[in-house]
């Protein structure tokens, strides 16, 4: 059993790209935690993906044993979390089992959204927060307008430690500062057993494996637990520390962090965030914060080839073992076939699901033009909320719909503050303030409708500012909006993968712009085919595809002018046949090119 006093758990929190698993790495090295024949570049980082993006998308933690220059011995806890905003649930579960945290700033770009978002969590929580100032050693650093701007945006005070963690400069100072500034975990060994749960991963062979962090009290193997929001009781087949791969112990102990493993075999019965308890010494009250993570973007996701539908339910069942937020139902659509409904945290974390699926399962699949939750209320007066279109009530029956919105914050430099601005204004967005950084650099706040968001708007924000403005947003409830149900009517018939829910004032643009696409991928018919777009019933653009043409009277060298109408005639009556019983294949392209539009013609 480890005393808590030498005990030092800290996180790491960054903007994407600042250096944090870098850091890590260094820190893992200098400890010889990884041996350096074992190391490579961004260790944390186990996922293809991770590794291919630059990005961490799970939680992890490591202990590392630190022997300090004056021969003190430390244990050390590093719990990574993720950069993006989609994952802001996973980074405030892995602060909450911290009491510090190393707030990495990159000196040649300064405070960014996703920095500011991450150490307010952080500060929030009540973590003591160090400032990192990272690639001290390029040319285009600015510590000191680094410094300033830790301090206008955040009110740290602290000494900051300067470092390049990619040469390992200055990276012993920060291990220096760890055992020098975080407090030590404040728990007491024999109290009642109280942990939570901040990750969780599925072994094919192991079952549900959880990182914990003990609180109060000590978890050991043979063990009864019961988790506190599910009230699932299940024996301790091991416990154990990351280094970073797994080495049991026989306990963990209070203010030490590590994994236990139950043989639970499905991920649902538990959930990160919720507390760990003994079942023979039950708690009064969880551990605070915790909170179910809610899907914010819903997609549908249909195989191109329907044989492989049962091949798509497989795989959603694998993946949704390991990350277990996001939910899916099974949907079928008339111009699809069978497919699934799939919730989001967010636009990463969707696009992150449908390229797991793809690569680990070799699936091709088409997936739908992402939409929000709406709430919408009948003239009955009842409430129910919508995450699909083709659900909507009609339009006579509804009375009220409600939109989610969002607090954006956005950082950029000053010279892009116009086209930025404009950006927003064109996506419905409300104005909640200004702050300036620095004399080149700017802080903006504006309330944004979470639609207006999921359809471009953060590649639209990288080009317009030529990639230097970042963002940040998180939920701030519904409002009442007008908007309404745009249908895609081919050969008079609805469409119902097309279908869209659209701000009245943009029904018109979007609407002529998807029959314009549509015209442009449907194959010409042997009749005349009429794509329109319908807002509540009312048509509102067209486009006509025109009929194929068969030069039937080619055959006819001179005669009487007769015998050419009576061709013609016999060739008008057929297409008319043709245009009521014909029906229009829409080609795969055509919802794909579909769901790409961008509503500003970018």
């Amino acid at each position: 059993m480890t005393d808590p006093s030498r005990i030092r758990n800290f996180s790491i929190i960054a903007h994407i790209d600042h250096g944090k698993s870098t850091l890590a790495d260094r820190l893992l090295e200098l400890t010889g935690t990884i041996a350096r024949r074992d190391m490579q570049a961004q260790i944390m980082d186990s996922m293809e993906l991770e590794r291919e993006r630059g990005i961490t998308i799970k939680a992890k933690a490591v202990r590392m044993d630190y022997a300090a220059p004056d021969g003190q011995k430390w244990l050390l806890n590093l719990i990574d979390t993720p950069g993006h905003v989609d994952f802001t649930y996973e980074v405030s579960r892995a602060l909450a089992a911290c009491e510090g945290a190393l707030l990495v700033v990159d000196a040649t770009q300064g405070v960014q959204a996703q920095t500011l978002a991450n150490a307010m969590l952080a500060q929030q929580v009540g973590l003591r927060v160090i400032p990192v100032i990272n690639k001290i050693d390029l040319p285009s650093s600015d510590v000191d307008g680094t410094l300033e701007q830790i301090f206008d945006t955040l009110k740290i005070i602290e000494d900051p430690v300067l470092i390049s963690a990619k040469s390992g400069e200055g990276v012993q100072g920060v291990l220096d500062t760890i055992v020098r500034e975080i407090p030590a975990p404040k728990g007491d060994p024999q109290a009642p057993l109280s942990a939570l749960i901040f990750d969780s991963s599925y072994s094919t062979f192991r079952g549900v494996i959880l990182l914990v962090r003990v609180v109060d009290g000590t978890l050991k193997k043979g063990m009864t637990v019961k988790f506190f929001s599910t009230a699932t009781e299940a024996v301790v087949e091991e416990v154990g520390f990351l280094k970073p791969k797994q080495i049991p112990s026989e306990t963990l102990s209070a203010g030490e962090a590590g994994y236990m493993i139950c043989g639970i075999k499905d991920i649902h019965s538990v959930r990160v965030g919720d507390t760990v308890m003994e079942k023979l010494r039950p708690l009064a009250a969880p551990l605070p914060g915790y909170k179910e993570a809610k899907p914010v973007v819903f997609a549908g996701i249909f195989p191109i080839d329907q044989t492989e539908y049962t091949a798509l339910k497989y795989a959603l069942d694998k993946l949704n073992l390991e990350d277990s937020s996001f939910n899916y139902t099974a949907e079928t659509s008339l111009a699809l076939g069978f497919g699934y409904r799939l919730g989001f945290l967010g636009l990463l974390h969707m696009d992150i699901v449908k390229e797991r699926l793809q690569r680990e399962f070799d699936l091709d699949l088409i997936v739908t033009a992402p939409n929000v939750v709406y709430r919408v209320q009948t003239m009955d007066g009842k409430w129910s909320v919508i995450d699909n279109p083709a659900k909507f009530p009609y339009h006579g029956e509804i009375k009220a719909i409600e939109e989610p919105f969002v607090l954006l914050t956005i950082v950029l430099p000053i010279e892009h503050q116009e086209a930025v601005l404009n950006l927003i204004k064109e996506r419905r967005g409300v104005y909640v303030g200004i702050e300036y950084l620095s004399p080149t650099r700017m802080l903006i706040k504006y309330e944004l409708p979470l639609a207006e968001m999921v359809v471009n708007f953060y590649d639209r924000l990288k080009s317009v500012s030529k990639g230097y403005a970042t963002l940040d947003y998180h939920p701030i409830g519904y409002r009442e909006s007008d908007m309404a149900k745009l249908e895609v009517l081919i050969h008079k018939e609805p469409v119902d993968a097309l279908s869209q829910i659209v701000h009245r004032d943009k029904a018109y643009t979007v609407g002529a712009k998807l029959c314009a696409k549509l015209k442009e991928l449907i194959d010409r018919q042997n009749f005349e085919v009429a794509i329109q777009a319908s807002l509540n019933g009312k048509v509102i653009a067209r486009e006509t595809l025109g009929a194929k043409r068969k030069d039937v009277i080619a055959k006819c060298y001179g005669g009487d002018i007769t015998r050419k109408k009576k061709l013609l005639n016999k060739q008008k009556e057929g297409k008319k046949r043709a245009k009521m019983i014909g029906s229009v294949e829409v080609p795969q392209e055509a919802f794909l090119a579909a769901l790409k539009i961008d509503e500003d013609g970018e």
